[in-house]
């Protein structure tokens, strides 16, 4: 074992971060929703497509669902609603996910940060299929949650929208996901007036 047990220890106790880290999601009871239980839900996500993806490792794809927002732990979720530099975010949660890895032994690191390169690159198939799935999820949580009133569903019907398109079961997946986010703001609106 080249991984000192301590070191597996102490990288455990940092992540434990993301189970506080909240995200700009409400589950079903109203509580704000972890980043550790998005990448958990997203990992199971992935399980589940396994059948459907063949071609893929989707095995890789479980493991860029969990690393894919390892950064949040210390920088915590800013909401796709607030336009942001795509560079300067991924520096920022580059440095943390940095910090994050530092107890580790180099391979173990470096396999942790060549995953997370490889989600934010976007140019594997297991990383279209993980970016997918990172939204689907996030907008099925937004369906699910007891959000904010004033909460805008319109946004998610276009959020990494084009991120499916490329598969026809995800395009089917999007479109169920796309006709719950229609209902929710029909009962908002409803509601509001």
């Amino acid at each position: 074992m080249y991984e000192n047990p301590l070191s597996i220890v102490r990288f455990l106790q940092e992540l434990e971060l993301l189970k506080n880290a909240h995200r700009t999601a409400w589950s079903s009871t109203g509580r704000p929703e972890s980043v550790a239980e998005h990448s958990w839900r997203m990992a199971m996500f992935a399980l589940v497509l396994e059948p459907e993806f063949l071609e893929a490792d989707m095995a890789r794809v479980m493991r860029l669902c969990l690393v894919h927002d390892l950064g949040e732990a210390l920088e915590g979720d800013l909401s796709a609603t607030i336009p942001v530099a795509r560079e300067e975010k991924l520096a920022t949660e580059k440095r943390a996910l940095l910090h994050l890895v530092a107890p580790l032994s180099a391979p173990s690191a470096h396999r942790i940060l060549a995953l997370w390169d490889e989600y934010n690159g976007g140019e594997t198939v297991e990383s279209r299929i993980a970016k997918a799935i990172d939204k689907m999820e996030t907008i099925i949580q937004h369906n699910q949650g007891k959000n904010p009133d004033n909460f805008d569903y319109s946004f998610n019907l276009e959020y990494g929208r084009s991120l499916a398109g490329w598969s026809d079961v995800l395009s089917e997946i999007r479109q169920i996901i796309d006709s719950q986010t229609e209902a929710r703001q029909e009962e908002r609106d409803r509601r509001s007036r």
